[in-house]
């Protein structure tokens, strides 16, 4: 493969900065959105929003109606960052869909479209109108014909004269949609001039039309009639997900018509819907799927009635349901990168790379909205973003693809230096270079190269496990990295021990005051190791300098004997001697009983007293720390420590609590904190400083109101970890059969801050309804996990993501597979068979597959004797079969087809009698008595399966 030069300097500068300075992709902050100019305002100028971060800040033009806009050659434009600001804008000039292109030395992104129209209303034309003149109890519609305009109307009619508008009931009606006005009866009252009002939502622009005149005539009286709908709704109807839609209806008629509505299927109206302007508009909020359908207005008077319908239908503009992710892969990698939105209609997807259109090839291909570009090379790199659309609408994801191509590298990630492990013990040797592509990994002890054996094994990630370890594996590992850009070494020295044990061992010991008594703690070490020992009395470390006037240290280099002098009844307790080296610890504990007269009790009291009784109280500071301290988990920026409480007997007085320290190891001072409950077993510190998964010393002493008693031994305690960060790779999904699908995938890459990897979860669904979605988890580094009771011939999609006690990370990109058809429900018909001593001939009339049904690939005979309940199986493809079989008793056979979906239905039980002549004959409808015999021979290269009879 061939790198361009400047490609190759790009990525030979990103690897010298590593990640020092991070360079990333525009995205948006601020993205443009529909706007709405008042003709006629105060305001003279339009401000466009648009704003990305990237590293390098990127840079902007914008496009109106798909050309380039220059603000350097037309005045009437200019960007402020990367806003576009229009002067003195003009309908004429400025209509149209505005697009923010944002752009860094990484690549281009483009903004949603964002249409700027100009509301106005001009007026009406002074035009006399001419005198509508009706019966009465005639119907009548005044129209009034808006003059032109953009944006929202609203309308009103002013009776006579202003401020007198006139008033909606059931005789009279007032159209937001056409304007008009409606009287569905003419009264004597009506006679006058009637006015339209129009007026503008956006620029609260008012203008007001010529007069009507509305007279009667003097040829007499409008007899009754039937009602005439003159205000309905269109017959098919789209409303938006979430909208409000109002459906209008009003009728003429004599007498005045009453307007009712339904819905045409009989269901009762949901209980958000009004009625509103005396049943003249129906208004339903909140648009949903269920409310489609078709509305009917009923309008009646006692000379008939009449109906007007229409449906209404739900359209949804495009969301996402998956957005696509930032992506950093090596040269020769596969891509595969899936964004899907839902919508009504179903969106179409489309793909930009660098905001224009991206041109496919035979290894960059597009399929239902996945992008898949093969054998990735670095021009490949570039901002990229799926567009899903639909005629409602379209929405864009945008994401950065970083193809990085470097030779292998450990000086972020170098090997350890020197290893110590024990003899018969496990090691890994990490070897893990920065690599793009993935480095090829061989490694030497000394000059010999290493070969893979019973006990030494390569690992995925490059490293080199040895078990069962032995002095002969000790010497220095060199881990060869290498691929077609370069190669780098790196070593460790291993170094084998043998294990430290006790020799002589303390013991339990029963002592009187003022003895002296010695402790034995002796060991066997390797000669390679530093050793130290350590003494804990009851779970404390022992001071030697502070109390040393009773407790001494003596013996060798390989003793830590501990003598006891002038003991008192304070030292009786649990001993324990620590033996520690750097590569392992080993420890003994023994009991010591101290006998003797108690001191005398402090503060003692007499609290209460009676004719017959007194009540006595005292104090000693409490001298038992709290037993078991430990800790680990949480969430993440936490460190929870735990312990065993002290037993209310060994508080020592009232005010008992706990003093809670820690610090990070290798810190000096302590952060101490009280828990005052003497029954609480925890204590949890939360700081945004923790760092994931990193070591705290902790101890936890005891107070009352006397004051501090001792801490326990200082132990270690990780906080809480970080969870995973990465998704795992190379996911995907194998149907089984009808109802089983398999999900492999790559592990993902550990960290340190991500402590113990609890395991990965599977999240499985169909037909598009990830919102109930199901979940399966593995536990530890499974990488598969299999989905059962699945429903046949259906698309499953599922993803996986990992989890440890601190969270899950992100999911995987989503992938998919159908589940086999159903096995055939016809069984295999009419199975006839033909015995002698030694076989026994079967045939059976061939299973045929509905169209639903998966395709028969065969045929299972399972066959047992009567006495026994192990099944035996044979294959076939044929319709018939031939059993080598002694017929020395009764046999039980049925039959079964098979299928890429699991076996089919059984046939009908056949019971062969045991033969008692040369041959015998039957079929599935001979059934005969089944005697029990002991004898039973299996029949060579058939597989035997192990479970009671069940088919």
């Amino acid at each position: 493969m061939m790198l361009s030069w400047k490609h190759l300097i790009l990525l030979s500068f990103i690897g010298c900065l590593g990640g020092e300075l991070l360079l990333q992709g525009p995205v948006f902050i601020r993205e443009p959105s529909n706007s709405i100019f008042p003709v006629g305002s105060e305001d003279k100028k339009i401000t466009l929003n648009c704003e990305a971060r990237g590293n390098p800040s990127p840079h902007y033009r914008w496009q109106l109606n798909g050309s380039d806009i220059n603000p350097s050659m037309e005045y009437r434009y200019k960007l402020n960052g990367g806003n576009l600001v229009v002067i003195n804008p003009n309908r004429n000039w400025d209509t149209g869909s505005y697009q923010c292109f944002a752009t860094n030395s990484l690549g281009t992104i483009v903004s949603r479209e964002a249409k700027l129209q100009f509301a106005y209303l001009e007026n009406f034309k002074t035009k006399m109108r001419s005198t509508v003149s009706v019966r009465e109890g005639q119907g009548v519609v005044l129209l009034c014909g808006p003059p032109p305009h953009s944006g929202e109307l609203s309308y009103a009619w002013i009776f006579n004269e202003y401020p007198s508008f006139v008033e909606e009931d059931s005789r009279r009606f007032v159209s937001q949609e056409t304007g008009h006005l409606y009287i569905a009866k003419v009264e004597p009252s009506d006679v006058g001039n009637y006015t339209c009002v129009v007026t503008s939502t956006v620029t609260n622009t008012r203008v007001l039309g010529s007069p009507t005149p509305l007279v009667l005539r003097s040829d007499g009286v409008m007899g009754e009639y039937e009602p005439k709908i003159e205000v309905q709704f269109p017959e098919t109807l789209p409303v938006a997900k979430g909208a409000t839609v109002k459906l209008e209806c009003f009728a003429l008629g004599n007498p005045v018509p009453q307007i009712n509505w339904r819905r045409s299927d009989g269901l009762p109206f949901s209980s958000k819907i009004k009625l509103r302007k005396f049943n003249g508009v129906l208004e339903i909020p909140n648009f949903q799927q269920e409310d489609t359908g078709s509305y009917e207005c009923v309008a009646e008077n006692s000379r008939g009635r009449n109906v007007a319908r229409g449906r209404l239908t739900y359209y949804a503009k495009p969301h996402w349901v998956q957005l696509i992710r930032d992506v950093e892969l090596a040269v020769e990698d596969n891509l595969f990168w899936e964004c899907r939105a839902s919508g009504k209609p179903k969106p179409s997807y489309r793909w930009l790379k660098n905001g224009e259109a991206l041109v496919l090839e035979e290894r960059i291909q597009i399929e239902n909205g996945a992008l898949t570009i093969s054998n990735l090379n670095v021009t490949d790199s570039g901002m990229f973003q799926c567009i899903a659309e639909n005629k409602h609408g379209l929405i864009y994801s945008s994401a950065e693809l970083k193809v990085i191509a470097s030779a292998p590298d450990f000086s972020k990630t170098p090997m350890k230096k020197l290893l110590q492990v024990q003899v018969g013990s496990m090691v890994s040797l990490d070897c893990k270079p920065r690599a793009s592509p993935k480095a090829l990994c061989s490694w030497k002890r000394g000059d010999v190269i290493v070969q893979e054996n019973e006990r030494i094994s390569f690992l995925k990630d490059g490293g080199l496990q040895i078990v069962n370890v032995t002095k002969a594996d000790v010497g220095t590992y060199t881990c060869i990295a290498e691929n077609q850009f370069g190669k780098a070494n790196g070593t460790t020295r291993l170094i084998v021990t043998e294990p430290t044990r006790i020799t002589l061992a303390p013991s339990n010991m029963d002592v009187s005051v003022g003895e002296s008594v010695i402790l034995p703690c002796q060991v066997q070490h390797d000669p390679l190791l530093d050793i130290m020992f350590t003494w804990y009395f009851n779970g404390a470390l022992t001071d030697f300098k502070k109390d040393g006037s009773h407790f001494e240290k003596v013996g060798g280099s390989s003793s830590g004997d501990l003598m006891i002098r002038n003991i008192q009844l304070k030292h009786s307790g649990k001993y324990v001697c620590m033996v520690q080296t750097g590569v392992d610890s080993v420890s003994s504990a023994a009991d010591l009983i101290v006998r003797g007269s108690p001191g005398p009790p402090e503060n003692v009291k007499v609290d209460e007293i009676t004719d017959t009784t007194a009540q006595l109280s005292w104090k000693e500071v409490p001298e038992v720390p709290p037993s078991e301290v430990s800790g680990g988990g949480g969430s993440r920026s936490e460190l929870v420590i735990t312990w065993d409480p002290v037993p209310e007997e060994l508080q020592n007085g009232e005010g008992f609590g706990y003093v809670v320290a820690f610090r990070p190891l290798g810190v000096t001072n302590w952060i101490q904190t009280v828990v005052t409950s003497p029954d609480t077993p925890r204590y949890v510190f939360r700081n945004e400083s923790i760092v994931p998964f990193s070591l705290y010393e902790v101890k936890v002493g005891v107070y009352n109101n006397k004051g501090e008693g001792p801490f326990s031994p200082v132990t270690t305690v990780f906080s809480a970890e970080e969870e995973p960060t990465i998704a795992p790779s190379q996911v995907s999904a194998n149907s089984l059969s009808s109802s089983e699908i398999e999900v492999s995938w790559n592990t993902i890459p550990w960290k340190l801050s991500n402590g113990h990897l609890l395991g990965y979860e599977v999240r499985y669904w169909n037909n598009g309804e990830e919102e109930s979605s199901s979940k399966v988890k593995v536990a530890g580094n499974e990488t598969s996990a299999r989905l059962r009771g699945l429903k046949s011939n259906v698309a499953y999609y599922t993803a996986v993501r990992a989890y440890n006690s601190a969270g899950a990370g992100p999911f995987s990109t989503t992938v998919n597979a159908t589940t086999k058809k159903t096995p055939p429900s016809q069984p295999p018909g009419n199975v006839v068979w033909n015995a002698t001593d030694t076989k026994v001939l079967l045939n059976w009339e061939q299973v045929k597959a509905m169209e639903n049904e998966s395709e028969v690939t065969g045929y299972k005979v399972f066959y047992r004797t009567s006495s026994q309940n192990s099944v035996q199986v044979l294959n076939t493809n044929k319709t018939s079969a031939e059993l080598l079989l002694p017929i020395k008793e009764d046999y039980i056979i049925e039959v079964k087809a098979t299928t890429d979906g699991g076996d089919g239905t059984s046939s009908e039980q056949i019971r062969i009698p045991r033969i008692t002549n040369v041959d015998a004959r039957g079929s599935t409808s001979a059934i005969s008595h089944v005697h029990a015999v002991s004898s039973y021979l299996p029949v060579v290269l058939f597989f035997i399966v192990n479970a009671l009879w069940r088919y």
